[in-house]
């Protein structure tokens, strides 16, 4: 059985005291039935470890170099040093806002790999490509790519989440048919490159306007693992009654 995991992305957002304060908050109420965590600023990763005893804590990407004139950009040896274990890449708003692909993803899973920190993998397509019908053919190119080269034990441990773009931040949701199905092409992928092993082990999530009124019906699909949540994830009470939900 694979564990569910449902983590909050939080984006640019919450200071350091705000962090901290919604972590207090909501680590109490974390329970064995499933991993809870959220993705925090750069800033705010020390802290939130400090004060989670429950919730795993994430970065929201990293580079994959470690070290060198890479103006901004955060290494994963300083993810390390802090104790992180959990690290987001590939998300859509990276790719289009700042250049990552499916090359650098795969290089960043493959530092953070043998670093002993597990990667959140981000894919989806876009509304243009929904449209089109194109959709299984993005998740399989994405996946091809960014999980190139790995060793099919890596794959079974990590998580990939399945965000289509269109659906992020927009109220927009796939329904749970949808989700399921593409879910579901994510590891068919990942069994067609790694096996039945990698496949029936990889925790897959779905992301996009995820929140308490539908997060049961998603966990339902069978090859929905957990859910990558934005919004919903940045108040407590929201993020605890979700929490509540998933039993």
């Amino acid at each position: 059985m694979r564990k569910p995991i449902i983590v909050g992305n939080w984006k640019m957002n919450k200071t350091i005291a705000e962090a901290v304060e919604f972590i207090k908050a909501v680590d109490p109420v974390c329970h064995d039935g499933a991993t809870f965590g959220v993705g925090t600023s750069f800033l705010a990763l020390n802290e939130s470890i400090k004060n989670a005893k429950n919730l795993i804590i994430a970065a929201e990407n990293c580079h994959f170099k470690d070290s060198g004139a890479f103006t901004g950009e955060v290494s994963v040896p300083m993810l390390e040093e802090i104790g992180l274990k959990y690290c987001i890449i590939g998300h859509s708003e990276r790719r289009e806002m700042f250049g990552d692909t499916d090359e650098t993803v795969n290089l960043k899973a493959k530092r953070l790999i043998d670093a002993g920190i597990t990667p959140i993998l981000c894919i989806g397509e876009t509304e243009a490509q929904y449209d089109a019908g194109e959709t299984e053919k993005v998740i399989r190119e994405q996946l091809s790519g960014s999980l190139a080269d790995l060793c099919p034990k890596c794959v079974a441990n990590m998580v990939v989440a399945y965000e289509p773009i269109w659906a992020i931040g927009t109220g927009k949701s796939a329904t749970k048919e949808d989700a399921q199905k593409c879910c579901a092409i994510v590891r068919d992928q990942v069994r067609v490159m790694y096996g039945d092993e990698a496949a029936d082990n990889v925790r897959i999530q779905y992301g996009g306007s995820v929140k308490p009124e539908n997060i049961v019906e998603y966990m339902a699909c069978p090859d929905i693992d957990g859910a990558l949540i934005g919004g919903a994830s940045l108040k407590a009470d929201s993020f605890i009654d979700i929490i509540n939900k998933v039993k």
